[in-house]
Protein backbone atom coordinates (compact mmCIF):
# COMPACT_ATOMS: atom_id res chain seq x y z
CA UNK A 1 0.00 0.00 0.00
CA UNK A 2 2.58 2.54 0.69
CA UNK A 3 4.25 1.87 -2.76
CA UNK A 4 1.08 2.63 -4.07
CA UNK A 5 1.02 5.80 -2.16
CA UNK A 6 4.37 6.49 -3.55
CA UNK A 7 3.55 5.90 -7.05
CA UNK A 8 0.07 8.02 -6.79
CA UNK A 9 2.76 10.95 -5.56
CA UNK A 10 5.25 11.26 -8.38
CA UNK A 11 3.05 13.33 -9.95
CA UNK A 12 4.63 15.99 -8.02
CA UNK A 13 8.06 14.65 -9.50
CA UNK A 14 6.63 15.03 -12.79
CA UNK A 15 5.55 18.45 -12.40
CA UNK A 16 9.52 19.09 -12.38
CA UNK A 17 9.76 19.72 -8.55
CA UNK A 18 13.18 19.46 -8.50
CA UNK A 19 15.85 20.62 -6.34
CA UNK A 20 18.06 21.98 -8.57
CA UNK A 21 14.96 23.98 -9.47
CA UNK A 22 14.98 25.68 -5.53
CA UNK A 23 17.27 28.58 -6.30
CA UNK A 24 14.98 30.75 -8.43
CA UNK A 25 13.97 34.29 -7.07
CA UNK A 26 11.35 34.36 -4.23
CA UNK A 27 9.72 37.62 -5.24
CA UNK A 28 5.93 36.75 -4.36
CA UNK A 29 6.60 34.11 -1.57
CA UNK A 30 4.93 34.66 1.47
CA UNK A 31 6.97 35.17 4.17
CA UNK A 32 6.03 34.50 8.74
CA UNK A 33 7.83 35.10 11.83
CA UNK A 34 9.84 32.15 13.42
CA UNK A 35 8.02 30.77 16.13
CA UNK A 36 9.90 30.98 19.39
CA UNK A 37 11.35 28.08 20.99
CA UNK A 38 12.45 27.75 24.41
CA UNK A 39 14.55 24.14 25.58
CA UNK A 40 14.33 20.55 26.23
CA UNK A 41 11.25 18.93 27.12
CA UNK A 42 10.04 15.65 26.97
CA UNK A 43 9.65 13.62 23.81
CA UNK A 44 6.87 12.10 22.85
CA UNK A 45 6.26 8.43 22.89
CA UNK A 46 4.86 8.23 20.06
CA UNK A 47 8.30 9.51 18.21
CA UNK A 48 10.12 6.66 20.73
CA UNK A 49 7.85 3.99 19.35
CA UNK A 50 8.58 5.21 15.39
CA UNK A 51 11.95 5.27 15.98
CA UNK A 52 11.90 1.35 17.24
CA UNK A 53 10.64 0.68 14.20
CA UNK A 54 12.86 3.13 12.36
CA UNK A 55 15.68 3.14 13.75
CA UNK A 56 17.44 4.74 10.28
CA UNK A 57 15.50 7.70 10.75
CA UNK A 58 16.71 8.70 14.27
CA UNK A 59 20.06 7.25 14.72
CA UNK A 60 21.45 10.45 12.44
CA UNK A 61 23.68 11.82 15.23
CA UNK A 62 23.91 15.84 15.35
CA UNK A 63 23.48 18.02 12.26
CA UNK A 64 24.18 21.85 11.18
CA UNK A 65 20.47 23.62 11.62
CA UNK A 66 19.70 24.69 8.13
CA UNK A 67 16.43 26.30 6.71
CA UNK A 68 14.90 25.74 3.23
CA UNK A 69 15.45 29.15 0.87
CA UNK A 70 11.83 29.68 0.14
CA UNK A 71 11.35 30.61 -3.45
CA UNK A 72 8.56 30.35 -5.61
CA UNK A 73 9.14 26.94 -6.98
CA UNK A 74 9.56 25.67 -3.03
CA UNK A 75 6.24 26.90 -2.21
CA UNK A 76 4.76 25.32 -5.05
CA UNK A 77 6.33 22.03 -3.73
CA UNK A 78 5.00 22.56 -0.18
CA UNK A 79 1.52 23.04 -1.30
CA UNK A 80 1.77 19.83 -3.73
CA UNK A 81 2.61 17.87 -1.48
CA UNK A 82 0.72 18.88 1.12
CA UNK A 83 -2.24 18.51 -0.86
CA UNK A 84 -1.38 15.06 -2.52
CA UNK A 85 -0.65 13.58 0.62
CA UNK A 86 -4.13 15.03 2.56
CA UNK A 87 -6.29 13.40 -0.34
CA UNK A 88 -4.01 9.94 -0.59
CA UNK A 89 -4.64 9.00 3.53
CA UNK A 90 -7.78 8.07 4.85
CA UNK A 91 -8.04 9.82 8.10
CA UNK A 92 -8.54 7.24 10.85
CA UNK A 93 -8.02 8.00 14.55
CA UNK A 94 -5.10 5.89 16.51
CA UNK A 95 -7.67 3.74 18.30
CA UNK A 96 -9.81 2.51 15.38
CA UNK A 97 -6.40 2.03 13.54
CA UNK A 98 -4.23 0.61 15.75
CA UNK A 99 -6.61 -0.78 18.59
CA UNK A 100 -4.95 0.97 21.36
CA UNK A 101 -4.99 4.59 22.91
CA UNK A 102 -0.85 4.24 23.17
CA UNK A 103 0.07 6.96 20.82
CA UNK A 104 1.69 5.35 17.37
CA UNK A 105 3.42 6.98 14.71
CA UNK A 106 4.10 5.43 11.47
CA UNK A 107 3.88 5.61 7.32
CA UNK A 108 0.43 5.29 5.74
CA UNK A 109 1.54 1.12 5.42
CA UNK A 110 -2.12 0.37 4.72
CA UNK A 111 -2.95 3.60 3.06
CA UNK A 112 -4.91 5.09 6.36
CA UNK A 113 -3.98 7.44 9.23
CA UNK A 114 -4.18 10.44 11.77
CA UNK A 115 -2.44 13.08 11.70
CA UNK A 116 1.03 11.77 13.05
CA UNK A 117 1.09 9.57 9.65
CA UNK A 118 -0.05 12.41 7.48
CA UNK A 119 2.83 14.87 9.12
CA UNK A 120 5.42 11.87 8.76
CA UNK A 121 4.55 10.74 5.02
CA UNK A 122 4.87 14.81 3.73
CA UNK A 123 8.20 14.36 5.90
CA UNK A 124 8.96 11.74 4.01
CA UNK A 125 8.09 13.27 0.58
CA UNK A 126 9.79 16.61 1.08
CA UNK A 127 13.18 14.22 2.02
CA UNK A 128 13.14 12.86 -0.94
CA UNK A 129 12.60 16.02 -3.05
CA UNK A 130 15.87 17.21 -1.26
CA UNK A 131 14.30 18.96 1.38
CA UNK A 132 17.25 18.81 4.60
CA UNK A 133 15.53 16.89 7.15
CA UNK A 134 16.79 19.48 9.80
CA UNK A 135 13.86 21.85 8.21
CA UNK A 136 11.06 19.39 8.34
CA UNK A 137 10.08 19.27 12.19
CA UNK A 138 7.23 17.35 13.74
CA UNK A 139 5.34 19.69 15.74
CA UNK A 140 3.03 18.63 18.62
CA UNK A 141 -0.07 21.45 19.11
CA UNK A 142 -3.65 21.78 20.35
CA UNK A 143 -5.96 22.50 17.63
CA UNK A 144 -9.24 24.84 17.32
CA UNK A 145 -10.85 22.44 19.11
CA UNK A 146 -8.37 22.15 21.96
CA UNK A 147 -7.59 18.61 20.98
CA UNK A 148 -3.96 17.63 20.50
CA UNK A 149 -2.95 17.54 16.92
CA UNK A 150 0.30 17.20 15.21
CA UNK A 151 1.81 19.22 12.23
CA UNK A 152 4.89 19.23 10.30
CA UNK A 153 6.84 22.67 10.49
CA UNK A 154 9.16 23.48 7.32
CA UNK A 155 11.38 26.26 9.01
CA UNK A 156 12.16 28.50 5.79
CA UNK A 157 14.99 31.75 5.04
CA UNK A 158 11.08 33.68 5.35
CA UNK A 159 9.79 31.82 8.16
CA UNK A 160 7.90 29.07 9.49
CA UNK A 161 5.73 27.40 7.85
CA UNK A 162 2.99 24.44 8.87
CA UNK A 163 1.75 21.26 6.63
CA UNK A 164 -1.21 20.32 8.09
CA UNK A 165 -3.67 17.31 7.02
CA UNK A 166 -6.88 19.82 8.62
CA UNK A 167 -6.03 22.16 5.81
CA UNK A 168 -4.93 21.81 2.36
CA UNK A 169 -3.50 25.49 1.99
CA UNK A 170 -0.01 25.80 4.02
CA UNK A 171 0.19 28.08 6.46
CA UNK A 172 2.21 30.54 8.54
CA UNK A 173 2.74 28.65 11.95
CA UNK A 174 0.67 31.65 13.85
CA UNK A 175 -1.80 31.92 10.97
CA UNK A 176 -3.02 28.43 12.20
CA UNK A 177 -4.70 29.51 15.57
CA UNK A 178 -3.20 26.76 17.16
CA UNK A 179 -1.35 26.38 20.38
CA UNK A 180 1.94 25.23 19.76
CA UNK A 181 3.85 22.83 22.40
CA UNK A 182 6.97 21.35 21.37
CA UNK A 183 8.86 20.24 18.10
CA UNK A 184 12.35 18.46 17.39
CA UNK A 185 15.26 20.85 17.14
CA UNK A 186 16.91 20.91 14.19
CA UNK A 187 20.15 19.43 15.34
CA UNK A 188 18.72 16.36 16.54
CA UNK A 189 15.20 15.07 15.95
CA UNK A 190 15.82 12.78 19.11
CA UNK A 191 15.54 16.26 21.23
CA UNK A 192 12.42 18.32 21.46
CA UNK A 193 11.93 21.44 22.23
CA UNK A 194 9.30 23.63 23.87
CA UNK A 195 7.64 26.61 22.14
CA UNK A 196 6.36 29.78 23.24
CA UNK A 197 2.02 30.18 23.86
CA UNK A 198 0.11 28.28 26.30
CA UNK A 199 2.06 25.99 29.43
CA UNK A 200 -0.62 23.77 29.19
CA UNK A 201 0.31 19.92 27.97
CA UNK A 202 -1.77 19.10 25.02
CA UNK A 203 -2.81 15.03 24.37
CA UNK A 204 0.09 13.20 23.50
CA UNK A 205 -2.20 10.67 21.75
CA UNK A 206 -3.51 13.76 19.12
CA UNK A 207 -5.49 11.62 16.23
CA UNK A 208 -7.55 14.17 14.00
Amino acid sequence: MLNRLLGFLTAATLLGLAWASFGQASEGVPTASFTPVGGETSIPYGWIDFCNRHADECALGKLNPVDVHLTRQVWKTLEDVNTLANSAIAPISNLEHWGTTLDHWDYPVDGKGDCKVFALFKRKLLIERGFPRQALLMTVVRDLNGEGHAVLTVKTDRGDFVLDNLADDVRAWNATGYAFFKRQAQDDPNVWLTLGGSGAAPQEAASR
